[in-house]
């Protein structure tokens, strides 16, 4: 029993022809092959540097999960607290510290660049599981969807959007800290998908906000049957289509995770 795991980001037409390099990054680990911790995050457009700052935030996330994974500093953070489900307070403490860090890295890096931490703006989406729970945290949009044993897929958070079209919130914004969005599902979980705002439209009903089963069914059967989803190219290959990008010309992110109990 262990995960099985697929992630790719794609850049999106709009970009290509305006020859902007893809803003979206993700990336996932795994530890002891029980714990998966992913993070997922969408440079904001209107920023300079945006892809530098979305790559930076999860590089930074998961790197505070590698250090407390080899280093706990408390019982919840320890290998053993990971066994049992964080409370809604212990998951919400963590993230924020977690958040907090990220957000001391981007300014360091802004100080460095001589630039605005505005120019590295992008969102952020943050999950930690094992086979039996899961606590996630998302600042801005873009979507977590999940489906637990014999349940039909269930999107996490409404994504953040503002006033006005293409507004949400951003992790360099000022009120990023603040009632960060986070939930703890505990209940055994078959399959986590998470993705930045690129596909919204496609894989979310944004009449009500549900998930589009037809979307995520055939992204759950190919985790199933893919021996190895690290090497082959279907993610790929269905990121870039010709249909998806007919759909959408923003980049484009999946991370897909499998909990295979055969």
């Amino acid at each position: 029993m262990n995960w099985k795991v697929a992630g790719d980001c794609a850049i999106g037409t709009s970009h290509q022809n305006q020859e902007i390099p893809c803003q979206d990054y993700g990336r996932y680990l795994i530890f002891n092959d029980v714990i998966i911790v992913g993070a997922v995050a969408d440079g904001a457009g209107s920023a300079k540097y945006s892809d530098i700052g979305a790559k930076l935030a999860v590089e930074t996330v998961l790197k505070c999960f590698s250090d407390i994974h080899e280093s706990p500093q408390n019982e919840e953070e320890s290998e053993e607290g990971f066994s049992q489900p964080l409370s809604q307070e212990e998951a919400e403490k963590l993230f924020t510290k977690i958040v907090k860090i990220a957000i001391g890295k981007l300014h360091n890096q802004a100080d460095e660049g001589g630039y605005s931490v505005n120019d590295l703006a992008c969102t952020l989406l943050v999950f930690v599981a094992t086979p039996d729970w899961v606590a996630a945290m998302q600042i801005g949009d873009g979507f977590i969807v999940m489906r637990s044993h014999d349940s039909e897929y269930k999107l996490l958070f409404q994504p953040d959007k503002g006033e006005f079209v293409n507004e949400t919130t951003f992790i360099t914004s000022t009120n990023a800290v603040k009632d960060i969005p986070v939930k703890v599902i505990s209940e055994k979980q078959e399959f986590i998908c998470v993705s930045t705002d690129g596909l919204e439209k496609v894989a979310i009903r944004l009449s009500d906000w549900e998930p589009f089963s037809p979307f995520f069914k055939p992204l759950e059967e190919y985790l199933h049957e893919s021996v190895d989803p690290k090497e082959d190219k279907y993610l790929t290959e269905f990121l870039n289509s010709e249909r998806l990008n007919s759909r959408t010309d923003d980049d484009k992110t999946l991370l897909l995770c499998l909990f295979d109990r055969e």
